[in-house]
C-alpha cells in the first residue's frame, strides 16, 4: 500500500477527515523526545539541515553537549546526516536534518515518568528567541467539557494540524512558522 493509501487508511479513507493514527513511542524515543534541547535541535533541523557547530552556535550550547543530544535524537531514528558538503572555509561539514518522525508518535508512555515540561520549555525558548512580533494568533481558553467532548476537541484539532504537517513539503519556500496546542484539565 502506497504512503498516501496507507494515510488515508489511518484516517478513515478521507483526507482530512480525522488525525492520522500515531503509534506509542518505544522507551527510547520517548527519552529522546523529553528534553528541551532535543526539541529544540529538532525544530532547527526541520527547518533546514545544520552541523553539530552551527547548531550549538544557535543555541549557544557548548559543541560537545549539543552533539551528545544530536547522537541520541539520531540513535532513535529523529535526526539523518545529511550528505556531505563543502562550508563556507571549504572544509568539509556533516550537516543533519530531520526525519519528522516525532509527529506522528504518541510519546506519553505510563511507564516513563515525563520530563517535566521540556518540550514547553522548548517552546518559550523559541518564543523568546522570536520576539514578541512573532506571534501571529494567540488564544487562551476555558470551556467545559465531557471527557468525550475533550477528546473529540484534540480529534478535530490534530486532523487540522495533521493536513498541515503532510502537505508541508509543498511550502518549503515559505516562513516557518510553531506553535503548541495544549488541552488540559484544569483544577477544582
Amino acid at each position: 500500500m502506497g504512503d498516501e493509501a496507507a494515510d488515508q487508511q489511518a484516517t478513515g479513507g478521507q483526507p482530512g477527515s480525522g488525525p492520522r493514527e500515531r503509534r506509542m513511542a518505544t522507551v527510547r524515543e520517548a527519552k529522546a523526545l523529553a528534553h528541551p534541547l532535543r526539541a529544540r535541535i529538532l525544530r532547527l533541523c526541520g527547518q533546514r539541515e545544520m552541523t553539530n557547530k552551527q547548531l550549538a552556535e544557535r543555541l549557544g550550547r557548548d559543541p560537545g553537549t549539543v552533539l551528545y543530544h544530536v547522537r541520541l535524537l539520531a540513535d532513535a531514528g529523529f535526526l539523518e546526516q545529511a550528505p556531505v558538503r563543502t562550508g563556507a572555509s571549504g572544509a568539509l561539514e556533516k550537516p543533519y536534518r530531520s526525519t519528522n518522525r516525532s509527529w506522528w508518535l504518541d510519546s506519553a508512555r505510563p511507564d516513563i515518568e515525563p520530563d517535566g515540561f521540556g518540550a514547553f520549555d522548548a517552546f518559550h525558548e523559541e518564543l523568546r528567541e522570536a520576539g514578541p512580533g512573532s506571534v501571529s494568533n494567540f488564544a487562551r481558553f476555558m470551556l467545559h467539557l465531557s471527557p468525550e467532548e475533550a477528546a473529540e476537541l484534540d480529534r478535530r484539532i490534530l486532523a487540522v494540524l495533521d493536513e498541515y504537517v503532510e502537505t508541508d513539503h509543498e511550502r518549503l519556500d515559505r516562513p516557518a512558522h510553531g506553535g503548541v496546542f495544549v488541552l488540559h484539565r484544569l483544577p477544582e
